[in-house]
């Protein structure tokens, strides 16, 4: 890239640019954004909030509402860190509004975000802390048993902090 930083008011990729080259770090964002959503959205998250929320809790978040059953739910979780990145460097609503971008392909549109931040300088991937191997994010999936009346654990999601 030769202009750094990028001007702000422009993206730096394409929505679809996550393919456009197999070798490089966007082919490597986009497959992470395909095969492993919830890492990839975690990664943007943590990056956006400048690490007010972790990695693992907003993958196991984001990865919870993927599962939930209904429908979109995670778009619109990934969505308002869409508009966070849009606010942050002045970027457009483009190719379309931001809850038409990740309804209509989610996989691309954290592809982008993914490149966007690492294009100016704020990798999504850079590991900066790593305190221990027991520090997780734990988010507890419950529900109510109406003849008992006792609320059920369903499963535990436990996440390393990336």
């Amino acid at each position: 890239m030769s202009d750094y930083p990028p001007p702000p008011g422009a993206w730096t990729t394409g929505f679809c640019g996550c393919c456009s080259d197999c070798k490089s770090s966007s082919a490597r964002a986009g497959c992470l954004a395909f095969f492993c959503p919830c890492v990839a959205f975690g990664q943007v998250a943590e990056t956006l909030d400048k690490g007010s929320t972790s990695c693992g809790m907003a993958g196991a978040i984001y990865c919870a509402l993927l599962h939930a059953g209904v429908c979109l739910l995670h778009c619109l979780y990934s969505c308002s860190y869409r508009r966070k990145l849009r606010a942050a460097y002045g970027l457009p609503a483009e190719p379309c509004a931001d809850g038409c971008v990740h309804c209509f392909c989610e996989p691309c549109a954290l592809s982008q975000m993914y490149r966007e931040l690492k294009n100016r300088g704020a990798d999504p991937a850079d590991v900066k802390d790593i305190t221990a191997i027991n520090d997780m994010a734990i988010l507890k999936l419950t529900s109510w048993d109406l003849k008992s009346g006792r609320k059920d654990t369903i499963c535990d999601i436990r996440v390393l902090k990336c």
